[in-house]
């Protein structure tokens, strides 16, 4: 992604060296080198105007803003943000028209642009996640590096045979090791990147499934992301603000007539007068000559003949170049004298209507056009101002819904432009973004950190900002605690996709955009961000519940082996039997990958909690440990299973209730609801479970016991068997209560 960056400049530049107008490679270019641009050059370095002519830079590349931007020789504003310095040029940007002479301030790593690479490079920051997993792995491999030496000193001194010792500590290590861990994060994952293909969401990143779960906060930029990218026009009114059919009329013949290549503008013109029947006015007109746009005087005339003979001069363009041509204005249907009230008038329509985001051009038009056959710049004078059009970047017709659909399942929505405040504002509006304070890039520059993160708290809208400000953003609302999602597609929005946790971008995206995303949407439909939330959540879940078990049995399953090393005359299980137990609970746990979650459950945000966790396991760990001495117990006294004689028959017992008890608790931790009659397992679940089950019994009540060392057990042994699952099942249920009342969700 830094590599692309960086490829994305010119090869040539002019430079004067010595009095004299050199082109050289600008690998070349030193600060202090004078360039000479024309239009259609991109600047190779950050450069000082210091002469300018008509010279308009377009900086999409760096704040997002398709318009261009005119420079000028002079700062203006000292105070404003970088890229909005009229006298500063990037590398990176390029001039659409004029002619320039600059400075050269900084080059290559220094430059604002290499900022912007050098921030791609590097790992990307594990998410809390993944570190909590990582967290968890490490604390049981630990506990079983402690436990595992005391167990086979135990086993070794008072059974005294230290290699059937060493081959049951073995044992128990292996089975108290999480090696399914990585099965039903990649399996559950994996599903999940599946159902994604299916709604036509690339997942690039697979552990990103999970984060989109855990994601609070969702930071976009405006333009192709909430926005279609494309021009409507949403307004076309007379001097006073009241809608206009005429206006519209007079800027579609201008637009109609105008040769060359329409852009956007023209095109949402037409579009619009195509709903009132205006195309059919085209064959009455005749076109005379035309007056091109260009950026100085930022307008564009046509001169057209009726049928009649009758001549008219139209122009539309910028608001106030506009009305530095025209004599007159139209009110009300007269036309006056132009006066200092006319133009307060106008003025006042244009930015109310500025203000609340649209991007408005003004109509004017004369008939006084005189009988020849080529017209000039010239002839743009005396005007009479009719009305304004303005022009909006809609919502995307998903876009509400999406934002809607978020903030119902606990995802707040923050929107980063580079876009002007009241562009951004009016988008919010429409689709459905609650703003009750604008912070612009300016603010952002001037702030601390912890500043930052408290207005950052309370903030929807950040506009004029920079990519790496974007980025600042987004490492506030990370640092205050929330887990973020950025979408975004331009080259601007790369360092905040970066930064973010998981990093969403478009098909229609730049080649770097997309390489630092985590998921593309290779659709407009933002609803399938929705299934994204909810499926991250179910994977979260599904994970969390197969981690929390194995946290809990692992450290129950030692505690109840150090209990029966120390008191028991012979082992309690042969190596064989943990090996075969460990494998039937591994195929009987592989259905939690295909597990359904709670509905209330994937309602919210759901967030790695390592404090919870640790107070899961205190307390399901010792409850395991509790039923299995109840086993022991039962197996000791009940049955007579306590010599060396008769120790294949504890071990079979042991085996049976252990097997059998894993796979109860499996259903008993999947729901914090009352499992089978709140809570339904998924059919996956049910049958890797149920299949498990039937095989422990045919392994504990037939002679295919003896295939592992085992014995056949008497069949009132599933009295005992039935009365201690009901009970561990009961306690289960009674705790699962308590522990959600006290503590905290139970997944």
């Amino acid at each position: 992604a830094a590599e692309g960056l960086k490829q994305m400049v010119a090869n040539k530049t002019d430079v004067i060296r010595d009095g004299k107008l050199v082109v050289i490679d600008i690998a070349d270019v030193v600060p202090g080198d004078v360039i000479k641009f024309s239009a259609g050059d991109m600047i190779p370095a950050d450069v000082r105007f210091i002469s300018t002519k008509d010279t308009f830079v377009s900086q999409a590349a760096l704040t997002g803003e398709s318009a261009p931007v005119e420079k000028y020789d002079t700062a203006g504003d000292p105070d404003a943000a970088l890229t909005d310095l009229a006298n500063i040029g990037m590398m990176g940007t390029d001039l659409v028209s004029g002619t320039a002479t600059a400075v050269v301030l900084y080059t290559a790593e220094n430059t604002f642009f290499s900022s912007i690479a050098t921030s791609l490079s590097g790992e990307k920051a594990q998410t809390s996640f993944e570190r909590g997993v990582a967290s968890v792995s490490s604390m049981l491999i630990k506990m079983m590096l402690i436990i595992i030496p005391v167990i086979f000193l135990i086993n070794g001194i008072i059974k005294g045979d230290w290699f059937s010792a060493l081959l049951f500590s073995v044992s128990i290590a292996v089975g108290l090791t999480p090696e399914m861990l990585p099965v039903i994060m990649t399996s559950t994952l994996a599903r999940g990147a599946l159902a994604m293909s299916k709604r036509n969401v690339i997942v690039r990143t697979l552990g990103s499934i999970q984060t989109f779960g855990e994601m609070d906060i969702l930071c976009t930029d405006k333009t192709g992301t909430l926005t279609e990218d494309k021009i409507v026009l949403e307004k076309y009114m007379d001097l006073t603000g009241l809608d206009d059919t005429r206006v519209l009329r007079h800027a579609y013949l201008n637009s109609f007539f105008q040769t060359g290549l329409k852009n956007l503008i023209d095109l949402a013109i037409i579009n619009r007068a195509e709903k009132y029947n205006f195309p059919e006015i085209i064959k009455n007109y005749t076109r005379i000559d035309e007056v091109p746009f260009d950026f100085s005087r930022r307008r564009m005339s046509v001169i057209l003949e009726d049928k009649t003979g009758k001549r008219q001069l139209i122009t539309k363009g910028a608001v106030e170049e506009m009305l530095a041509i025209c004599s007159f204005v139209e009110v009300n249907g007269q036309v006056k004298t132009i006066g200092e009230d006319e133009r307060k008038l106008a003025m006042t329509t244009y930015e109310k209507y500025n203000t609340a985001g649209l991007r408005m051009l003004a109509v004017a038009q004369k008939n006084e056009v005189p009988d020849e056959d080529h017209f000039t710049i010239a002839d743009e004078s005396n005007m009479v101002l009719i009305g304004f059009v303005g022009f909006l970047d809609p919502p995307k017709e998903s876009a509400r819904g999406a934002v809607k659909i978020l903030r119902e399942h606990g995802v707040r929505t923050v929107v980063l432009t580079g876009d002007s405040e009241g562009v951004a504002l009016k988008v919010c509006e429409k689709v459905g973004i609650d703003v009750q304070t604008i912070v612009l890039g300016t603010d952002v520059e001037q702030m601390s950190d912890l500043e930052l993160i408290e207005v950052a708290k309370h903030c929807n809208l950040f506009s004029k900002l920079s990519p790496m400000q974007k980025k600042r953003v987004v490492r506030a609302l990370q640092e205050d605690g929330h887990t973020v999602g950025y979408m975004g597609d331009g080259i601007n929005d790369t360092p905040a996709l970066r930064q973010s946790d998981v990093g969403i971008s478009v098909d229609s995206a730049v080649d770097i955009a997309k390489e630092t995303a985590d998921i593309i949407l290779l659709e407009k439909d933002l609803m399938v961000l929705e299934e994204g939330v909810l499926l991250g959540r179910r994977t979260f879940g599904n994970i969390m519940k197969y981690i929390k078990m194995a946290a809990s049995g692992n450290f129950g399953n030692m505690i109840a082996v150090v209990v029966a090393s120390i008191f028991l005359p012979f082992l309690p299980m042969l190596p064989v039997h943990i090996l075969t137990q460990n494998l039937l609970n591994d195929f009987a746990q592989m259905g939690l990958a295909f597990d359904d979650m709670d509905a209330d459950f994937v309602q919210k945000p759901q967030k790695w909690d390592v404090k919870s966790l640790k107070s899961f396991m205190w307390i399901m760990g010792p409850l395991s440990s509790i039923f299995d001495i109840l086993c022991y117990i039962i197996l000791w006294f009940e049955f007579g299973y306590n010599s060396m004689t008769t120790a294949p028959y504890f071990q079979t017992g042991w085996f049976l209730f252990g097997t059998l008890s894993q796979i109860f608790i499996i259903h008993m931790i999947r729901t914090g609801k009352i499992p089978f009659v709140q809570s339904k397992p998924a059919p996956a679940l049910l049958f890797s479970t149920s299949l498990v089950g039937i095989i422990a019994l045919i392994i504990g009540f037939t002679p295919l016991a003896t295939v592992l060392d085992l014995r056949q057990l008497p069949l009132h042994f599933l009295f005992w068997l039935c009365v201690l699952l009901i009970l561990y099942s009961l306690s289960v249920q009674i705790i699962k209560k308590i522990y959600q009342k006290h503590i905290g969700p139970w997944i």
